[in-house]
């Protein structure tokens, strides 16, 4: 059972009405995440915000999916990992990643597998990561725009993954399929 109020569009804080039908209009529904982030009009401009500014870096499909799924494994989100299993799926990420993702396995190549231990030094040891962490990085190909575009990916799933955990948000019909737990 939720612990916050999950906001319809009727119930929600006049500020965030147009917000939230922009969210039924993208998604064909309103996520409950949106409906809890509702309650606090800034924190669902931010989350908005950070999700449009990460889809827009430099990463592809799959490695905006590996940031993603990274962050919420590690945090144990619930509701998130689901979800971004989903969206990878509408992304045409390759569902043998997600699979490898969600159980904690190797990635199919060396890049993504240095952009997965990456993500997860930042998110373990809260960016106090080694110069031998960040130069394997940089020895797979990437470089110090993509290092802090990670900690933009992080920030993004920092407010959805926590306030699923206070929330105990119920995982929207269409992700429940692809239901996870650690």
């Amino acid at each position: 059972m939720s612990t916050l109020k999950i906001h319809s569009i009727k119930s929600a804080p006049q500020e965030v009405k147009a917000s939230l039908e922009a969210s039924v209009k993208s998604f064909g529904m309103l996520p409950n995440l949106h409906g809890v982030l509702a309650e606090a009009p800034q924190l669902l401009e931010a989350y908005k915000t950070l999700h449009s500014l990460f889809q827009n870096t430099s990463f592809n499909a799959e490695e905006l999916t590996v940031v993603w799924q990274t962050i919420n494994v590690e945090h144990n989100c619930h509701y998130c990992v689901p979800a971004h299993t989903a969206i990878a799926h509408m992304m045409k990420v390759d569902a043998s990643l997600t699979e490898a993702l969600r159980n904690q396995e190797s990635m199919p190549n060396a890049k993504l597998q240095a952009l997965h231990d990456t993500t997860l030094s930042i998110v373990r040891n809260r960016g106090n990561i080694d110069a031998s962490q960040i130069q394997a990085f940089y020895d797979a190909g990437y470089g110090e725009r993509q290092l802090l575009e990670i900690i933009l990916g992080l920030a993004q799933k920092v407010i959805s993954n926590y306030t699923n955990h206070i929330a105990n948000t119920p995982v929207d019909e269409p992700f429940q399929k692809f239901a996870w737990s650690k």
